[in-house]
């Protein structure tokens, strides 16, 4: 293994997502944090906010126990909307102190900024196709940067962390020219990227054994850190062509077990590599409450990126 390049892996992969309505209905996290670390991941993400401990001695303990790494949380906020941006900068900054009270000593966790994704029905219906008619108009750029860049800023100030933005699909920075708008409308010195492989591979409309590389390549200068997740693209071209939405494409498998779907690991990994990255690389395989055998796939996962020398 690099000893700059770390696994960890998520409450979303054991069915616990970030999406109102499905909050509680997973696997609870004592389970998930077992099988986690049993299947051979150092860290983890926090999940939504109340799926884990959020009194920070108690969540110290949990990880503690297992020898774990709390690597970040993930925070939507509608940030088209101004008069969401306090209220959204207020749950960053409070999500932000539990992660620097757990903090290890070695690594600051990410703020994982989002929009809040799945929540707009023109984008949860057109999730990996969308097109130009779709997207932000310039004024609402400015007002979604502005809010981003806010979060990030309070977050900074409050606790030193930093924040990285996720691109997310049936989300507003969905598509690889989204991402770019984003980027250029904020500091790079206050907002980074978690670039996450599967998204970005379904955000490109046909996802491609290519589409990884191009994208890293294209924003090497902001990825902070990264979110290892496949995508299947037989299952991407039947949502296209049966036109579902969102939810429906998870639930279809379109983000598959590392090595199932489009998405070229090994070059991936060569490229971090080759560019010394030193941080965490988490993994993701989103499923729904109830689908498939988290632990299983966990520990294919794990298996695959021994495989790449991770």
């Amino acid at each position: 293994m690099s000893a700059s390049i770390r696994i960890g892996n998520a409450p979303c992969s054991w069915g616990s997502l970030e999406f109102e309505g499905m909050e509680g209905k997973g696997i609870g996290y004592a389970q998930m944090l077992d099988e986690l670390a049993e299947t051979g991941y150092a860290g983890t993400e926090l999940g939504d906010w109340g799926y884990m401990p959020t009194v920070p001695g108690a969540l110290r303990a949990e990880l503690e126990r297992r020898s774990l790494t709390m690597l970040g949380a993930f925070v939507p906020v509608a940030l088209k909307h101004k008069e969401r941006h306090a209220p959204g900068t207020a749950v960053a900054v409070r999500t932000a102190r539990l992660l620097a009270a757990v903090a290890a000593p070695d690594y600051a966790p990410c703020l994982v900024l989002a929009d809040e994704n799945g929540t707009v029905p023109a984008r949860t219906q057109n999730a990996g196709r969308v097109t130009a008619d779709l997207a932000l108009s310039a004024d609402e750029w400015a007002v979604f940067a502005a809010g981003a860049e806010e979060v990030a800023r309070a977050v900074r100030d409050d606790t030193g962390l930093r924040t990285v933005f996720h691109h997310h699909c049936a989300g507003y920075v969905e598509t690889p020219d989204e991402i770019a708008a984003l980027m250029r409308r904020t500091d790079p010195e206050l907002l980074g990227l978690v670039f996450d492989t599967g998204h970005y591979a379904l955000g490109t409309g046909s996802p491609a054994t290519d589409a990884v590389l191009e994208g890293l390549d294209r924003f090497a200068d902001r990825i902070w850190y990264m979110h290892y997740k496949d995508c299947a693209p037989e299952v991407a071209a039947r949502v296209r062509e049966q036109r579902l939405d969102y939810f429906e494409a998870v639930a279809q498998g379109v983000f598959c077990e590392l090595g199932q779907g489009c998405c070229d690991f090994a070059r991936g990994s060569a490229w971090l590599r080759d560019r010394a990255y030193d941080g965490w690389i988490c993994v993701e395989q989103d499923v729904l409450p109830g689908m498939g055998a988290p632990r299983d796939s966990a520990r294919r996962n794990r298996e695959f990126l021994r495989g790449l020398g991770l």
